[in-house]
């Protein structure tokens, strides 16, 4: 197995279960119910918001692994269309799982010395550095997701 399918079978883990972890976001929002997505509590990022932002930067570099160049702004990781009904929450799961299973499928056709090239702009590191950064950043959120959840059903 190279290192580029490790990344990708990494990804898939932290999205659809078997990490070591033992935590997952199918498994944690597949009982979240809009309402629940959308219920701020003590301030906190809603479990919308988390997913909307983990998202956006698997959606922006995804752009890259496909040969675009990088236009992800910071300002942009929080911004979303507002969560009205069951249809709304739902598609934006829907969406997640098609683009952790794209940017997954991208990820495992890299070359593995593509992961030690600068990605996008030498400023911010290797290819690899951005990829694996992306999966902790993913399980970063997942945990906010799983302590929000819980304040969120108590």
């Amino acid at each position: 197995m190279t290192i580029s399918q490790h990344l990708a079978k990494n990804l898939r883990d932290v999205y659809f279960g078997g990490n070591w972890t033992a935590s997952d976001l199918k498994t944690q929002l597949n009982d979240v119910t809009w309402q629940q997505a959308t219920t701020q509590v003590f301030g906190l990022n809603t479990i919308a918001t988390l997913v909307f932002h983990l998202n956006y930067y698997v959606k922006e570099v995804t752009k890259v692994l496909q040969g675009q160049p990088l236009t992800a702004s910071d300002k942009f990781a929080f911004t979303y269309p507002p969560i009205q009904n069951r249809e709304d929450w739902e598609r934006q799961r829907d969406s997640i799982w098609a683009d952790a299973e794209a940017f997954a499928q991208l990820i495992e056709q890299l070359p593995d010395e593509k992961l030690l090239q600068d990605f996008a702009d030498p400023k911010y590191g290797t290819y690899y550095r951005n990829l694996a950064g992306i999966i902790e950043h993913i399980h970063y959120h997942l945990g906010q997701i799983a302590v929000v959840k819980k304040i969120v059903n108590t």
